[in-house]
């Protein structure tokens, strides 16, 4: 288990690759917004990196997360929670009412089931429509050239707010072939904003490829494993 020195090492260190990615990409300082990707971690690391000065934390699993989130209860006002993993349609009314943003929206049904269940008293839900950019049969995401339609209707539902776009590209080895995927994305989401979608955020790159997604415009990306360390799925 890092202690809580390390992992604000680590964190402090992400900051630096980002940072040195903007500059490569001759982008602004803080351009980047780093998301803190805490699923399969201890509520108690979460503090730590909460802590060091993080803010955004991202989770996968429902019932992990909604159990993370009632533990530091108390860091709720200043803390905002992404969803990022696979959404089923039983799952999304816990997700309405716990979380600031979903990243992980491929399929209208659950945006639907998102808006109708997102608490009154409420800011509208942050929602990412996530795109299978790699085309890969095992991926979630929603086909490139179904991506417009979409994108439409789920900006219309009343209690969403349509903020960009997601993807996981599937793993290259050469900086060339990470950036590609990362390319495709940016460019979707030139073409969705040409047709008057107001979008501003482009949530891609991980531990592995930060740098070829800051290259190709990402304004999040996802972090995990470079803060908190190798994930024990064991448990």
């Amino acid at each position: 288990m890092p202690s809580s020195s390390d992992l604000a090492r680590h964190l402090s260190e992400v900051h630096q690759r980002i940072a040195q990615a903007e500059a490569a990409a001759s982008r602004d300082a803080s351009s980047v917004a780093l998301l803190a990707v805490s699923k399969t971690f201890p509520a108690e690391d979460v503090r730590a990196v909460f802590e060091a000065g993080q803010r955004a934390f991202g989770e996968n699993y429902v019932q992990e997360a909604v159990a993370k989130i009632a533990a530091l209860a108390d860091l709720r006002d200043q803390v905002q929670w992404h969803f990022i993993g696979p959404l089923q349609s039983n799952k999304t009314k816990v997700v309405a009412e716990n979380f600031d943003w979903v990243h992980s929206v491929d399929r209208l049904k659950i945006a639907q089931r998102l808006s109708e269940q997102r608490p009154d008293g409420l800011a509208p839900l942050n929602v990412c429509l996530q795109v299978n950019v790699s085309g890969e049969e095992s991926k979630s995401g929603v086909p490139p050239a179904e991506a417009l339609t979409l994108a439409h209707a789920i900006a219309a539902l009343p209690n969403l707010k349509l903020r960009g776009l997601m993807a996981i590209p599937e793993p290259a080895g050469t900086l060339d072939e990470q950036r590609a995927p990362h390319r495709r994305l940016h460019e979707l989401m030139d073409t969705l904003r040409a047709d008057g979608l107001e979008l501003d955020t482009l949530s891609m790159g991980m531990s592995a490829d930060i740098e070829a997604a800051i290259l190709e415009g990402a304004t999040m990306v996802r972090i995990g494993t470079a803060i908190f360390g190798a994930r024990d799925y064991s448990h």
